[in-house]
């Protein structure tokens, strides 16, 4: 999704900087693709786990393009545990990468976008967490964090939208399926989800040029799901 969201995001004329933290492969290959539209890709690398990280990212990026316009958070920890074998560092890396580089990466762009004379945050929540209510076991820190990706995201938007500042986050549902899922498991979700199938990487991308792209819409969360939350 990262990627060709960056590639759409090129091809409205936007130089992009593709983070990773472990995945450099696909961050390069995100990367080749900005730079296949006409734009400038960079690669770089940021652990948003650790607090210094999400700044020097921030300024890393400034640094190279000379101005920040669009900050967009889609880094998440997403993995299965069961509640008796949850660790601290199970609930602490999940909030932190999910939620805390979420307002870490804010708090580091702001100047940056009030010097460009406005901006766009885009952060990303789950259409689970914008439905209300926890729907599958074993995934506790990352539904909280999720949760409160949305509140940080419209406390943020009140924050500064005075600045020119519009601050929305979207909740993908259904969108890839991942490569070890099983065929069965695949179709099942199919079922699930009223329009009948996953929505693909580029129904995120439209989703997030869309709010990047108006000048009213701020303090949104949007499910990008098919209508999954609707079952």
């Amino acid at each position: 999704m990262g990627g060709t969201l960056a590639e759409r995001l090129a091809g409205l004329g936007v130089d992009v900087a593709c983070s990773y933290s472990q995945s450099r492969e696909q961050a390069e290959r995100a990367a080749e693709r900005v730079r296949a539209a006409g734009r400038v890709g960079a690669v770089l690398r940021g652990d948003l786990a650790q607090p210094s990280e999400a700044e020097g990212l921030v300024e890393r990026t400034a640094a190279r393009f000379g101005r920040l316009d669009i900050v967009v958070h889609m880094a998440s920890v997403y993995r299965r545990t069961s509640f008796d074998s949850l660790t601290d560092d199970d609930w602490t890396r999940t909030i932190d990468v999910d939620l805390t580089a979420a307002w870490r990466l804010a708090r580091a762009a702001v100047p940056h976008l009030r010097a460009a004379g406005g901006g766009r945050i885009v952060n990303f929540s789950d259409w689970i967490a914008a439905s209300g209510r926890p729907r599958y076991a074993g995934y506790l820190p990352y539904y909280v964090a999720k949760r409160a990706v949305i509140g940080l995201t419209e406390a943020l938007a009140l924050e500064l939208a005075g600045d020119g500042i519009l601050v929305n986050a979207v909740a993908p549902g259904p969108m890839v399926p991942p490569s070890d899922l099983e065929a069965s498991e695949i179709e099942r979700v199919e079922r699930a989800t009223p329009v009948g199938r996953w929505g693909g990487a580029d129904a995120v991308a439209d989703t997030v040029i869309g709010v990047v792209q108006s000048d009213f819409i701020t303090g949104e969360t949007i499910r990008v799901d098919g209508g999954r939350h609707l079952r």
